[in-house]
Parts: structure tokens; C-alpha cells; sequence
């Protein structure tokens, strides 16, 4: 029987009960408004860090053109498809909204470019890795609370943050992952060589349609590639040729428009039935067996997986390698290393919070501790920050 809006939903017996959470690191009171994971999904709402996802990059640097994705709209794009799935499968749609806004708030400035160029100059000094960079800010960076480092935040969404894409025991021994080890030691265990929640796991699988959606449409818009460009790919070309079709008079503009909304609409689709076939076969009856089952419960089908993987090789070789965005990667990761450079060498010149953070952390762990405070620093900057504190610190003509 097909569900209509009005009709209710029963709860899946695999899904997460807020009544049920784990809890927090640090005891609070309960809301007397809001489930935990509704509680959880507001604070990270009301960090800075997701303030400034608003002028850090998908694929353009923000100050390219308003019209292009920012890690806020997309962040907002994969909560609302992820929401949309966990509600029409029965799941906590608050906790799959909660992961989603979550994962991207250790992104730092200029998308992998920024990511790539902190991988590199961490390596001596523990690695960098935007997962755990997430968890950094979330338990210890956010500074909101009198009682508290970071946010506080229930074990079922630390738990989707750091699992969303999978068990990840065979990580731990990472340099990088220490802070994840060291806040879940002994009496907060995340579990990590089980499965994350099907929430968590919807809002992995939502992060996948949204990025591929909305590349396709920025690609689209910045004028990288064109419909026709798209004719013999996968999963898109069909698509494009059927809404040219059903309207052969619509300008390109709402085509392209009319085409991403059809590819979301089919991945959503195609997961949901992939999933309900895994949990059948699987015969999940609780949180737990999701966690415990042999393989993931949310995934496209094999087909679609199939199609997303043509699909992603295009766009990466027509979008994400172009000579434009290479030249904005280029410059991205010039500013970063100079950035680091004189950070290291000179951390008075890093506003007077971040210059005490690094003293403090100097004496405690030396030169790793040093270089993870100016790791945060950055990690935290948006797009136009960075361009902004670069160019006060190594162009001399903004004095004149």
C-alpha cells in the first residue's frame, strides 16, 4: 500500500528510541521540549562552527558566485533528505536530521584542497582527518557550556558521526583518531567495530545523493559541462532525456532543474527499497542487530551503485579536475601552507585565544601540541577568512 502524508508510519523495530539513548559523557536534565537527539540537533544549530559552514566550499571557493553550493546549503540539503528517508522508513528522523547537519563542521576552508594541504603538514604531528575534526569540534573546540568542553551530545550521534560510513576499528591505531580514543575511553565506548545506527547510516547515504545532485547542478551552472555533455552518462543522461521529453519546450535552466529534483527522487527510491530488502534479509528486530549485522543495512542496490560510480568518474574528470577549479585548489593550498608556515614559526601573530591555546598546548605536548592548536585554528576558518588573514599577514600594499 502506498503511504500518503496523512497516514502514520509505524516505527521500524530497528529504529533508535530517544527514550532509550545512551546518554551524555557529562549527566544533564532532561528537556522537558525535546527528545535528546531533537536537543543534540539544536546545539549544533546554535554552534559557531556550523555558523561558518556558510563561506566554506563545496567545489567553488565562496566568494566565486552566491548561486554555488556551500558546506551550509549542503549540510541543510543532505538533513532534509535525510529526514525524508528516516521518516518515511519508520526510523528517529530527529537523529538522521542530527548526523546530517553534523558531518561536515570539520571541513576546513577550500574543500579537499584544505583538507589535502592539513594531511600533509600534520603528518609529523598526528595527521588530519575532517571525521575527526568533526569530533574535535563537537566534544572539545565548541566552548558554550560552564560545565563542559564541546557540546555534549548523546552517545547515539557521537556515534553516528564517527561511524556513518562504517565499523572503524581497523583505524584506530591512527595518530589522528587519538581524540576519538581518548573521550570514548573506558566509559563512554563508541563501538567501533560495529555498524552505526540505520539513522546514522541514512544520513550517509543522504550526504551521497546531495553531493552528486548538487555537483551535477553547480557543474551545470558554472558552465564546466553542458545537457548535451551529459547524454551517454549513467543514471543523469536517462534522466535529462526523459524531462526533454515530457517538456520539449523548457528553456535549459528549469531542465537541468527538473533533472536533479527526478535524480534525487530516483537515488531516494533506490535506497529505501535496497534497504527494506537488507533488513528482511538480515532480519533486524532492534538498534542493536543493525549494529551487530553482517554487512551495512542502508546501500543502493547494485545497479544504482553502479550508475553513482560512472556518474561520480565523470564529474571527476569533466568538474573536479578542470584547469579552473585546479587553479583555485592551487591557490587554496598556497595560502594554507603559508599560513601554517608562519603560524609555527611565529604564534603571536595568531589572534591572543589561539596564541594561548598554542602555549599552553607547547608546554604540555611540544611541537605536536603546538601544531594541532594551528591546525584547529585554520581547520575552523571559512573561505574568505583565510584569504582575508592571509592577505593582512604577507601583503604589505594594505597598509599603504
Amino acid at each position: 500500500m502506498a503511504h500518503t502524508p496523512d497516514a502514520p508510519i509505524a516505527r521500524a523495530p530497528y529504529a533508535a528510541d530517544p527514550a532509550r539513548s545512551r546518554g551524555r559523557k557529562h549527566p544533564e536534565p532532561p528537556s522537558r521540549t525535546r527528545t535528546p537527539f531533537a536537543r543534540d540537533r539544536d546545539r549544533i544549530i546554535h554552534a559557531s562552527a556550523f555558523r561558518r559552514l556558510k563561506e566554506k566550499t563545496q567545489v567553488f571557493v565562496a566568494h566565486e558566485g552566491d548561486h554555488f553550493r556551500t558546506r551550509l546549503t549542503h549540510s541543510l540539503e543532505v538533513a532534509q533528505i535525510a529526514r525524508s528517508i528516516a521518516r518515511a522508513m519508520g526510523l528517529d528522523d530527529d537523529l538522521a536530521e542530527t548526523v546530517a547537519l553534523a558531518h561536515d563542521l570539520g571541513h576546513p576552508p577550500f574543500a579537499h584542497a584544505g583538507e589535502d594541504l592539513l594531511r600533509d603538514v600534520m603528518a609529523p604531528y598526528g595527521g588530519f582527518d575532517h571525521n575527526v575534526q568533526t569530533f574535535r569540534v563537537i566534544t572539545r573546540l565548541e566552548r558554550r557550556y560552564p560545565l563542559f568542553d564541546g557540546l555534549n551530545l548523546t552517545w547515539e550521534t557521537l556515534e553516528g558521526v564517527v561511524k556513518h560510513n562504517g565499523p572503524v576499528a581497523h583505524r584506530l591505531d591512527e595518530p589522528a583518531f587519538r581524540a576519538i580514543t581518548e573521550y570514548a575511553a573506558a566509559d563512554f565506548d563508541l563501538e567501533f567495530g560495529t555498524f552505526a545506527s540505520a539513522e546514522a547510516q541514512v544520513a550517509a547515504l543522504a550526504d551521497d545523493i546531495a553531493y552528486n545532485n548538487h555537483d551535477v547542478d553547480d557543474g551545470l551552472q558554472a558552465g564546466l559541462f553542458t545537457l548535451a555533455d551529459l547524454a551517454d552518462v549513467p543514471l543523469i543522461g536517462p534522466i535529462v532525456a526523459g524531462a526533454r521529453r515530457d517538456y520539449p519546450d523548457l528553456d535549459d535552466r528549469l531542465l537541468r532543474l527538473e533533472a536533479v529534483r527526478r535524480m534525487i527522487g530516483a537515488m531516494v527510491e533506490d535506497v529505501m527499497t535496497e534497504t527494506r530488502l537488507r533488513a528482511a534479509e538480515l532480519r533486524l528486530d532492534s538498534p542493536a542487530a543493525v549494529r551487530g549485522a553482517r554487512r551495512q543495512l542502508v546501500a543502493f542496490s547494485a545497479a544504482m551503485d553502479r550508475d553513482v560510480t560512472e556518474l561520480r568518474r565523470f564529474l571527476h574528470g569533466r568538474m573536479y579536475r578542470h584547469f579552473r577549479v585546479n587553479r583555485t585548489r592551487s591557490q587554496a593550498r598556497r595560502i594554507l601552507a603559508e599560513l601554517f608556515g608562519l603560524f609555527m614559526r611565529e604564534p603571536d601573530v595568531m589572534p591572543d585565544e589561539w596564541w594561548r591555546r598554542a602555549d599552553v598546548k607547547t608546554a604540555q605536548d611540544g611541537e605536536a601540541g603546538h601544531a594541532r592548536v594551528v591546525c584547529d585554528y585554520i581547520a575552523g576558518m571559512t573561505d574568505r577568512y583565510a584569504i582575508e588573514e592571509h592577505r593582512k599577514l604577507f601583503n604589505l600594499d594594505i597598509w599603504s
